[in-house]
């Protein structure tokens, strides 16, 4: 069975993707590419703390690696939550330490995947968090 991103219908959706690692980064672009999604990407922490105090943008979900340059993805997603507090943070790292799992849902994660990440789990967490008419009941 294959996977059809394209059912999500997540045409009017913001993901935002900050990863250093440039075969995830187009792992996860590919993964996106036929769900409609606007893709935006950020290789540094600082790139994307830069982006969100800049711009009043749409984001609807955040993939955030843990080990990325400058400021980590912890930092960035500590940042992010004091004005985004329901967007969804999504952290995909390979760092797999109870501590840093631990600090990061203190920061806000809503969800701390291990890579690898199966493109079957990436559709799961799209569809829970995006799903039209489905509201995060996320809470912090």
């Amino acid at each position: 069975m294959s996977l059809d991103f394209s059912t999500l219908e997540l045409k009017d959706k913001v993901i935002v993707i900050v990863e250093d690692d440039l075969p995830s980064m187009r792992y996860y672009e590919t993964l996106l590419m036929s769900s409609g999604a606007t893709v935006k990407k950020f290789r540094t922490g600082k790139d994307f703390i830069d982006f969100i105090n800049n711009k009043e943008e749409k984001i609807d979900l955040v993939i955030m690696d843990f080990l990325i340059p400058l400021i980590n993805g912890i930092d960035c997603t500590r940042l992010f939550r004091k004005e985004r507090k329901y967007v969804p943070v999504l952290m995909i790292t390979a760092y797999s330490s109870e501590q840093t799992k631990s600090e990061a849902y203190i920061a806000g994660c809503t969800e701390y995947i291990l890579k690898p990440v199966y493109p079957e789990n990436i559709y799961f967490l799209l569809e829970k968090y995006l799903k039209q008419g489905v509201k995060s009941t996320v809470s912090y």
